[in-house]
């Protein structure tokens, strides 16, 4: 029987896993990612719910696992450091969960045990799409043709190579009014092994986390969010530092230490949501199909997953048609459950006035307190399910 081929549009977590998965059922795989060179690097990510099995299958748990952040809980502070919530981190589903990982050492512990055999091609990204009845050819920028049986779209959430195949009215790219601001910073005597989180007047939040390069993983993110896409570091860290001049707490540091971060990331909150995620020979995956954002969380775990539940329809259905479908029917009810995000909580979440920071204040006070705990807990909980993955049969 003739070798099935599938081209995998994006080297990050959602496009390694379909990589590892397809090429162990027997698909011949090439990789083709935008990047000159593989990405590391990246915030904090967390692998819950049925996406901790997907690791166990894969042998990865105890790679992941090894790989931690080092933080060991989260926690709230006001204008002097002074904790004032703590939020539930213990168990597997806290909001510092077992499994914290950044973004690059998650996606390069996949890419370091890829199974033989998977093509990656760097700094050469899909040009055409072609989707015909016995095929889809993909041109690339240089020119290269290659003809698979799948290509699989699993970039990010601006997705270039989603718009070649699925219409404008397919896709339904939602703002959520936030600017987030990420950067690796210099760990100092004041910073420890917990999450801490301010929030300032005027929708600002800052976060600092531990990583395990004893450095520190900063953020400033906030609501109503700038239109800073398109411009330079240097003309964004400038609406940025305006914006945060007099936020408080330890603002003043991190801008100052983003000027010479080595890894500057800003990301204006989108979310994707689309009728279907395959046509003919097409299917997307992660970010580029179902961006979840950080405000409904679960991105990586949802990314792990859904390679997994592809490669096993894929191997379960002789038509690829009915198990893109499948596919599709598996992992709606994941996606769904953390798109679908409680209204008011960008109001909560950013509080712009004194009142409403008080009010904040209060509500994490008693959210956070004994009889509520198991209550705050479950609002981390992501792709979760009773459902038990589909069959997949490596032997």
């Amino acid at each position: 029987m003739k070798k099935r081929t599938a081209v995998v549009s994006g080297a990050s977590i959602a496009g390694l896993s379909t990589a590892w998965w397809l090429r162990r059922t027997g698909w011949d795989v090439t990789v083709l990612e935008r990047a000159e060179a593989f990405r590391d690097g990246g915030q904090n990510v967390d692998v819950r719910g049925v996406a901790r099995d997907v690791l166990r299958r894969m042998d990865l748990f105890d790679a992941v696992a090894a790989r931690n952040t080092t933080e060991t809980g989260t926690v709230l502070v006001d204008a002097r450091g002074e904790v004032t919530a703590e939020l539930p981190s213990d168990g597997v589903g806290g909001a510092t969960a077992e499994l914290e990982i950044l973004r690059g050492d998650l996606a390069r512990t996949l890419l370091d045990h890829l199974p033989d055999g998977v093509d990656l091609v760097y700094g050469d990204p899909i040009a055409a799409v072609d989707d015909e009845a016995d095929g889809v050819t993909i041109t690339t920028a240089s020119g290269r043709r290659t003809t698979a049986d799948l290509l699989v779209v699993a970039e990010g959430v601006r997705s270039r190579t989603r718009g070649l195949v699925f219409g404008a009215d397919e896709v339904d790219v939602r703002d959520l009014g936030v600017t987030m601001v990420f950067g690796t910073i210099p760990r100092t005597e004041r910073d420890d092994d917990r999450w801490r989180w301010h929030n300032s007047l005027r929708g600002r939040q800052i976060h600092l986390r531990p990583d395990p390069y004893g450095t520190i993983r900063a953020i400033l993110a906030y609501s109503p969010g700038d239109d800073v896409l398109g411009l330079s570091r240097e003309q964004t860290l400038a609406v940025v530092r305006e914006r945060y001049a007099d936020a408080g707490w330890e603002a003043p540091r991190v801008l100052d230490a983003l000027e010479t971060s080595p890894d500057v990331y800003v990301d204006q909150l989108q979310q994707v949501r689309m009728r279907t995620w395959h046509r003919g020979h097409v299917v997307a995956a992660g970010d580029a199909g179902w961006c979840v954002t950080p405000m409904g969380g679960g991105g990586a775990s949802l990314a792990l997953t859904a390679g997994y539940v592809l490669a096993a329809q894929l191997a379960g259905h002789q038509d690829q048609e009915a198990a893109l479908a499948a596919y599709e029917t598996w992992m709606r009810p994941l996606v769904d459950d953390v798109q679908d995000l409680p209204r008011g909580l960008t109001a909560f979440a950013y509080p712009q006035t004194r009142a409403g920071l008080a009010a904040r204040g209060v509500a994490d006070k008693v959210m956070t307190s004994r009889l509520l705990r198991p209550v705050a807990a479950t609002l981390t909980q992501v792709a979760e399910t009773d459902r038990e993955l589909p069959a997949l049969d490596l032997a």
